[in-house]
């Protein structure tokens, strides 16, 4: 991860500027660069991925341009065939100044592939321009100073002293001209494919292969988030089949009643990986709450849950290993379905949760994959969020989406029949990663929520919030943490990430799997 901030005003120093960048230092501890044009100031937190050396610095400047970019550009080698240019380093992000010189904001959204959030000043103008990934998976955050001109920056956080009106970039947009305008918007399908159940099966095993691939080029060490669960091993076992030597993975559970553990061990040793089992404790779950609420910038009760073991187990990684790289499991359940969209009442109906979910991402389970790890100075990568695969998988007809078959995301498993996966693990019944790392790390956050208000207190306190009105102690509790470092910011965050209400058996009052009817096997 790298981190940036831009701004822009008569009333704004240098000092200031300073001050906001700082607060991103966990996101890119290798270097630090501001640079000042007129009234505009741009500063940069490397964490160096791609070409280690200063070359790769940021921000890059060319004679008409200056960019910053905190991202991937996993065609970076193609582009910089077709765009001619005096490189002067072997950075990734480096290729984005040609294709502006050449061309416009608009030719830039539709030339790169990869995951990332930027910004640039023409230095003739003085204008700026912004642009953000199609999922999301790069943070963006936008405000305005004083003066009324707009700002920039990767984490919120880094915006709130200098500037009003805080709000999230929108994903799969750029900014010109004073106008957000849409480039691409994966939760509209135009037609449905009329590709058979074998030729889905075929194009869903390519498409996640070349994903994963492309993402596995990086000249700091790669290591791999691997729960045990369907998604995070089939990502592991794509990489140690393209990989000449065992890749880094890394499992985390609660020290009494871990429940993934055994499967992720069971995916190592079939693939072949270098193991490593993170234990946490009760002290070490409660010990974080806060940590990870400020990291998170939210309050939704599923991201900080889920948030704590990926938080833990980074934490472990940056202080135990090498790696600068983490691959992660994030974006399958939105686009092939989770638990409860086992009571979807229509494909129709299934194809708008699908849509809903994969246009919020971006503030709930993308927003944890980028915050628990950049939190430790490493970066993500999200195979499962590659524009190619996700824009054909949700042009799927929704009918052969649905679980008609026994099997949740049953299309992801027969694609990958074969020797990926144990078929244990390749039909194995979901479990909420929250859940997976021991039901006890719920149940003692629930319990320490308890512990900390009154049943008057509760009533009394969530009174205060009119938006996102809290409705357990838990869920009061991280509200509480959340306006402490960011009072009356709640509507960074649509909503509860809950199970749609208006299905059958999903009127419930608890995000976790564990409330649902088909719960089942999932959590043995």
């Amino acid at each position: 991860m790298c981190g940036f901030v831009y701004f822009k005003g008569k009333d704004i120093e240098e000092a200031a500027v300073e001050k906001a960048l700082a607060k991103l230092d966990h996101r890119g501890p290798d270097s630090t660069r501001i640079t000042s044009k007129g009234e505009s100031y741009l500063g940069f937190k490397r964490l160096a991925i791609m070409d280690l050396s200063s070359e790769g610095n940021q921000p890059f400047e060319s004679k008409d341009h200056l960019i910053a970019c905190n991202g991937e550009i996993y065609n970076f080698k193609a582009l910089k065939k077709k765009y001619a240019f005096n490189y002067q380093s072997n950075s990734d992000c480096e290729v984005i100044l040609p294709i502006i010189e050449k061309g416009d904001v608009k030719t830039l959204a539709s030339e790169l592939d990869g995951e990332y959030a930027l910004v640039y000043i023409d230095k003739n103008s003085q204008e700026v321009f912004a642009v953000r990934d199609p999922m999301g998976i790069r943070p963006l955050f936008y405000g305005y100073s004083s003066s009324g001109e707009i700002c920039f920056a990767s984490e919120a956080k880094a915006l709130l002293e200098l500037c009003r009106d805080v709000t999230p970039f929108p994903p799969g947009h750029y900014y010109a001209g004073g106008e957000f305008i849409s480039f691409k918007d994966l939760s509209i399908v135009e037609s449905y494919s009329n590709d058979t159940l074998d030729e889905v099966c075929s194009k869903i095993r390519v498409k996640l292969e070349e994903a994963v691939k492309k993402r596995m080029d990086s000249d700091a060490p790669v290591g791999f988030l691997l729960s045990g669960g369907l998604d995070s091993s089939l990502v592991c076992a794509i990489a140690q089949k393209h990989s000449k030597t065992p890749i880094k993975t890394f499992a985390i559970g609660m020290s009494e009643d871990a429940i993934d553990l055994k499967y992720a061990k069971e995916v190592a040793d079939h693939i072949g990986s270098d193991h490593t089992e993170v234990i946490i404790t009760k002290d070490d779950v409660l010990g974080a709450l806060r940590d990870v609420i400020y990291h998170l910038e939210t309050w939704d009760i599923t991201t900080t849950r889920a948030s704590v073991g990926m938080y833990l187990v980074c934490k472990y990684i940056k202080e135990e290993t090498d790696i600068k790289v983490l691959m992660t499991g994030e974006v399958s359940d939105e686009i092939f379905g989770y638990k409860y969209t086992d009571f979807a009442p229509s494909a129709e109906e299934f194809q708008k949760e699908a849509a809903k979910r994969v246009e919020e991402l971006y503030v709930y389970d993308v927003l944890r994959a980028d915050r628990c790890i950049s939190a430790h100075s490493l970066e993500a990568r999200v195979p499962f969020s590659d524009t190619d695969f996700v824009s054909y998988v949700m042009s799927v007809d929704p009918k052969l989406k649905m679980n008609s078959y026994g099997h949740g995301k049953y299309l992801l498993r027969k694609a990958f029949e074969g020797d990926y996966l144990p078929l244990s693990i390749l039909f194995r019944e979901k479990a909420a990663f929250s859940d997976a790392v021991g039901h006890s790390l719920v149940d003692y956050i629930k319990a320490y929520a308890e512990e900390l208000y009154t049943d008057r207190e509760f009533k009394e306190g969530v009174l205060k919030y009119d938006y996102g009105t809290p409705f357990t102690k838990e869920s009061l509790m991280f509200r509480d943490i959340f306006e402490g470092f960011y009072p009356g910011c709640a509507k960074w965050i649509k909503d509860f990430w809950m199970p749609n209400k208006e299905w059958e058996n999903c009127d419930v009052l608890d995000p976790s799997a564990r409330v649902l009817p088909n719960y089942g096997a999932s959590g043995a």
